[in-house]
Parts: structure tokens; sequence; C-alpha cells
């Protein structure tokens, strides 16, 4: 029974339409930073005339989470939890396998208590890939573990991530409002879920107060997020508003390059995603010779990821054809030696 156009009395139907307008919001509106840019666009790699590499010859390989990539990229969670989602996400993974990277999936907190399974199932098209599950922090509560360890076995996950976004649910409609003991609750998950975990944000940023309360939290990795490219506050409001209500909140975020200069100060030690405005290889140089180990993108894909798998391939294979190229020009045969090329700021 309906209470109100796109609104259900089942909450995992109001689930499905709202990850439906998501993708909607994002295909037809602005949902961009306008002022808010990641920072990145304040280093420069060095560039080497007498470089001694050969392009073809340049290693992109490296291992995120146990799993080896061919080259250090994940497609970011996007969707699920609706028709469309299945076929955008099936149309991710095949490219993914097609060139050796990871994939993170959307938020599968729709498939607990219902399952929609199918909508995140990519295994059939992607057997190799590292695939990354997902929950909100906002979600975790002392009954998640079993249900969610399920929910990762029925779509062959290799780790979960967890997203953090208080902003986000503090403008959606009904969000989830409530962090107080997530430390702790996300301590508890990452000691019991039998995956390794990965602490993302969603586009606002993990920084330096953030990272501090991850000292002694047993996660695998931190996904700095940051911001720059798609703002979910600016998100929500025009899926809640059809405009934008409150344009400082769609502002606010810590830029992705502060962000993964932080986070690598506080967590020396912590495998670290860049994510965050990520939209070419040089962005993706830039942010691994900053200290990430790996880099994630999202937006840019999901037009193509509704065209077709193939869509899907040439847009990542130009983007990593870029990141090659920045490699060979600043003289690194391969991904350790880019980290050690000496960034300058402008």
């Amino acid at each position: 029974m309906t209470i109100g156009p796109g609104f259900s009395t089942h909450p995992a139907d109001g689930l499905q339409v709202r990850k439906r307008r998501h993708i909607d919001v994002c295909l037809s509106e602005p949902v961009e930073y306008q002022t808010v840019r990641t920072g990145l666009e304040r280093y420069r790699l060095p560039y080497n005339a007498l470089t001694q590499t050969s392009l073809a010859e340049i290693d992109l390989s490296t291992e995120f989470l146990g799993v080896g990539l061919r080259a250090p990229v994940l497609i970011g969670s996007m969707t699920g939890g609706s028709e469309l989602s299945g076929t955008i996400n099936r149309h991710l993974a095949a490219a993914a396998q097609e060139l050796g990277i990871g994939m993170m999936l959307g938020s599968q907190r729709v498939m607990l208590g219902d399952d929609l399974a199918p909508t995140f199932q990519v295994r059939d098209v992607a057997p190799d890939v590292l695939l990354v599950g997902n929950i909100g922090l906002a979600q975790l509560g002392p009954d998640v573990v079993p249900e969610l360890r399920a929910a990762l076995g029925r779509v062959g996950a290799n780790a979960l991530a967890v997203h953090t976004n208080p902003l986000q649910e503090a403008v959606q409609r009904g969000g989830d409002t409530d962090f107080t003991g997530s430390v702790q609750r996300l301590r508890e998950l990452a000691t019991a879920i039998g995956y390794p975990v990965l602490l993302k944000e969603v586009g606002h940023g993990i920084g330096a107060a953030a990272a501090a309360h991850l000292a002694d939290v047993p996660i695998a990795a931190v996904d700095v997020a940051g911001a720059g490219g798609t703002s979910w506050a600016r998100v929500e409001q025009f899926v809640r508003y059809g405009r934008i209500n409150d344009p400082e909140l769609a502002e606010w975020g810590i830029p992705t390059a502060q962000a993964l200069v932080e986070v690598r100060r506080t967590l020396p030690g912590m495998p670290l995603v860049a994510s965050g405005g990520i939209r070419t290889g040089m962005d993706a140089a830039k942010a691994i010779a900053l200290g990430a180990d790996v880099v994630a993108i999202a937006r840019p894909l999901l037009v193509p990821a509704i065209e077709s798998a193939a869509a899907v391939t040439d847009w990542l294979a130009r983007f990593i054809a870029e990141l090659r190229i920045c490699l060979h020009g600043c003289g690194a045969a391969d991904l350790a030696a880019l980290r050690e090329s000496g960034i300058t700021t402008t």
C-alpha cells in the first residue's frame, strides 16, 4: 500500500525508490561541488625530459586488501537495490574483470531482511575482481553481523566498506542522524565480521579529526572520499526538495588532497584509497604520489555503465593509459617510484 508518490509502507520498497531516485538525480542535476575543488590542482608532478623508462614496460600492478590489481584503480560505490542498479553493477563488474581492477558495491542495506541480492550479484561476470561490499556506519547495530556476513557471502565479496556519512544522513529525508557510539560499533564489527573492513566517506571527506579515532580500530584501509567531486548533500537536497535549499551545506567538506595528506600523516601505515573528484589519470598519479595506494572513480562511470560494459571499459582504459603516461613522463617505472617522485605544490 503506497502512502504517497514514490513511497511505500514496506521499508525495502522505500529504499529501492530512493536508490533509483539517486540515479535519476545524478544523471539530470548538477550534483558536483560548485565552489570546492579537490585540491589536486595545487600539486605538480615533476616532468623528466630524460626519463629512462619505456612506456610499454611501466608497471601499474599492486595488491590491495589481499587481491592483486593490474592497475591501482577501484570502481567506486554507486548503487544497488533496483532493476537499473543491477544492470549498472553488471556492466561495471564486467569492465573491472576485463581490466583487472577492483569494484566497490553500493550500500547493501537493502539486502538486510530482503533478498535483493540479484542487483548486487556480479561474480558470474567478474569471477576474479576485488569485490568490496558496503554498509552504512549508522546502520550498524548489535545484531547486524550474522545478516551482514550472509549478505557478503551471497555476493562473493572479498572485503567490506563501511561508509560514514553524517552530513548526507542529516540532509536526507528520514536519515539516520544518531552517530553516538559509532566508533565502538565499527571496532566491534571489524573484530567480528571475518572480512577486511575499509572505512569510507561518501564525498565530504575523512580528515585528521576522524582519522585520530581510528588509531586502535582494527580496520584494513581508509577511503578518504574527499570533497571536489559529487556532493551527496547536493544529491539529497535534489531528491528531497527538487532544488538546493541549503547551498552552504552542499559545499561543505574536506578537499580530497587535504584529506589524503591529513589521514596519511595521522595514520602513516594505513592503506589509503583516494576518491572524490578523481577524474583523470593525472589526478590519480598526483593522489598516489601524495600517499594513496589506489584511487576510486564513481560518478563519471554512471552514464557509460547504463550503456554497456564496453563503454565502461573504454572510459577506464583511457584513464589508466593517462596514468601510465604520467609515470613515464616523470621517470617512474612503477608505483613505488611514483611515490618517491617528489610532487610539489604550485
